[in-house]
């Protein structure tokens, strides 16, 4: 990249780039996220092969930032679609308060393997679905207690829920035999 578009990004992003968080940061209703947008659309600008070819930047900046905003909220969307369905086959599965003495031994053992299975996940995964099973706290209040994104959140709760699933139905805890 030439020394001047270089230092005519450099200057785009001292003029437009808090206005431009501020914009995304009412989209996505996360200032962090919207912080990672704009990096990313000055990033683009950045490696393009002749950025002194756009007539408005500042127009180029929001209507980039907009499209990947959408791209976000989609993918968010889809994780909540995803992390609802987990959570509907969870609820919907048998529940193991019965009278019998056998069942209520299984129950404690699923119990104990659960927990091994969550001590095993690293911290970060651990501690992020910790968060939200025992104390309920929103993903984004658990980004702030945790110094990350809300996406990291949920893909550190996706990734937890993935590993919980897949030892129920590897048979470590009671899966199909």
């Amino acid at each position: 990249m030439k020394y001047s578009n270089k230092r005519r990004i450099e200057r785009l992003i001292k003029k437009h780039g808090p206005t431009l968080v501020n914009f995304l940061s009412k989209r996505l209703k996360n200032r962090e996220d919207a912080e990672d947008i704009a990096q990313s659309t000055f990033l683009r600008l950045y490696t393009m092969d002749n950025p002194e070819r756009v007539d408005n930047p500042r127009a180029f900046l929001f209507q980039v930032a907009a499209n990947m905003s959408v791209d976000q909220l989609r993918r968010q969307a889809r994780m909540n679609n995803y992390l609802d369905k987990e959570h509907a086959k969870v609820e919907s599965e048998p529940s193991a308060s019965s009278d019998s003495p056998d069942q209520l031994l299984e129950a404690q053992q699923k119990s104990a393997d659960i927990y091994h299975v969550i001590e095993s996940m690293p911290s970060n995964v651990r501690q992020a679905f910790m968060l939200s099973r025992t104390r309920n706290l929103p993903y984004g209040e658990i980004a702030k207690l945790m110094g990350v994104s809300v996406s990291s959140v949920e893909k550190y709760i996706l990734e937890a829920l993935k590993q919980c699933r897949q030892a129920l139905l590897t048979d470590k805890i009671g899966g199909p035999e």
